[in-house]
């Protein structure tokens, strides 16, 4: 057997390279990865070994070869193809280690520059890698270094079953599909293109749905916007609720106020800032004092003991937060049922596209982030809005959009009063909102 190795991402292959080596798998390695291997004692035969031909072009042209691909092409279980490759004096290649320039992580730099982007777009990697996996009966394609160990298992039980060699041709398919997709992402400039390039990786198994008979499983890097810090598993619904709260209290910036919003199935119970956190969780509490229960707290500035203290006098699922005080810490994981969520980064990015699943396709628009324009507003009313009444409908202008249709917002400069949501009238939605606020 031979092994075509060649990775951006080292992590494991000097293990993998030796235990195939002591398998007798002959190792064919390129650039960086032959000189770790030949480093670490194992001997690897260069690429130009096979295809009599050098690297060129400061290493971008290295395996894309006629001996390189045939040998990953020919189909094993017909004659021709391999009397074919006896006849050129080409090998067969039974196993492909490859995986690719970081673009993803190159672009997501603030910094980086288009020619950067260019460098990390990888071709002869993603052809090494299609060409194993489209001949998955004969060649092992090999993308996740956590997949190393099982390969090596079933090599040493004599061979890798078909059900393994499917399975990791799929994988090899989506994770190319899921490289092509973040190139042409950053590449286009439409902000609706005419093809929706989307290809996100299952970020995590979920044990169920919205509902427990549902399977469901989280897609994208969510995950990587939090570290949490306590508490069990984040489930389906504790996704859409993090979401949400996250969502609304980054309209509230930090230098500005303190702020703290309270969510409940997606929709804000309440929402209040202030001088200090304690007054802007005592603003939003105050809007509906009974929904809270079991719902999502989100503050926009680390917690503090004071608001820990508070917030611990109900039950709250999940408190999100862009820190948290060793002391609030220590308070709030007494009770092992909260989650407590440190915000990494935030979630909301311009021009960014929210997307919602229609049977056939997706809906797609660019996100609303635009804040109340008062030269842009038309007052139908008789006299306009004072000053105060200005900074109270630009408070409920933020909230409302969090808020479902009929969506319904009475404000003040620096609370909610009332919130009115879901109803399929507009005249109810806005009679809930006054019961709410009347009731508080």
């Amino acid at each position: 057997m031979r092994a075509l190795i060649s990775v951006y991402n080292k992590s494991g292959v000097v293990d993998l390279a030796r235990d195939l080596a002591a398998l007798g798998v002959e190792i064919v390695s390129t650039g960086n990865t032959k000189r770790l291997l030949s480093e670490a004692g194992i001997a690897a035969r260069a690429v130009s070994d096979l295809t009599g031909f050098p690297e060129i072009l400061d290493g971008r042209v290295k395996t894309l070869h006629p001996a390189i691909h045939a040998g990953l092409l020919a189909r094993r279980d017909l004659p021709a193809h391999m009397a074919q490759l006896v006849e050129y004096g080409l090998l067969p290649i039974d196993i492909v280690v490859v995986n690719l320039y970081p673009f993803q992580e190159t672009v997501a730099r603030p910094d980086v520059t288009l020619e950067a982007a260019q460098e990390q777009i990888d071709i002869g990697g993603v052809a090494l890698l299609r060409a194993a996996a489209k001949n998955f009966p004969g060649v092992l394609p090999l993308v996740d270094p956590a997949d190393y160990a099982e390969v090596l298992e079933c090599l040493r039980a004599g061979e890798a079953p078909a059900a393994l060699r499917r399975r990791l041709a799929a994988k090899t398919f989506a994770h190319t599909a899921a490289y092509d997709a973040a190139i042409a992402g950053y590449l286009g400039q439409e902000p609706l293109p005419q093809t929706l390039p989307l290809a996100w990786p299952q970020a995590q198994p979920l044990r169920y749905g919205e509902n427990p008979h549902q399977p469901a499983a989280l897609y994208g890097d969510f995950l990587s916007m939090f570290e949490q810090l306590h508490g069990k598993e984040l489930s389906y619904n504790n996704i859409l609720d993090t979401g949400a709260a996250q969502e609304l209290i980054e309209e509230f910036p930090a230098a500005e106020s303190a702020a703290v919003a309270i969510i409940k199935h997606t929709n804000p119970c309440g929402v209040g800032t202030g001088a200090s956190l304690l007054e802007a969780w005592e603003r939003a509490f105050a809007t509906d004092r009974e929904a809270p229960y079991g719902g999502i707290i989100a503050a926009n500035r680390p917690i503090d003991l004071e608001l820990a203290r508070a917030i611990d006098e109900i039950f709250s699922e999940i408190v999100i937060a862009p820190g948290f005080d060793p002391d609030a810490l220590e308070l709030l994981r007494k009770k092992k049922n909260r989650r407590l969520l440190k915000v990494l980064r935030p979630l909301t990015r311009a021009g960014e596209l929210t997307l919602r699943s229609v049977p056939g396709g997706v809906l797609a628009q660019v996100a609303d982030r635009a804040p109340l324009a008062e030269e842009e507003a038309k007052v139908v009313t008789q006299r306009a809005p004072s000053d105060a009444e200005w900074q109270a409908l630009r408070f409920a202008w933020r909230v409302v959009k969090h808020v479902k249709s009929n969506a319904i917002v009475y404000a003040a400069a620096d609370r909610t009063l009332g919130i009115g949501a879901g109803q399929m009238s507009r005249v109810d939605s806005s009679r809930l909102a006054v019961w709410k606020a009347q009731h508080a």
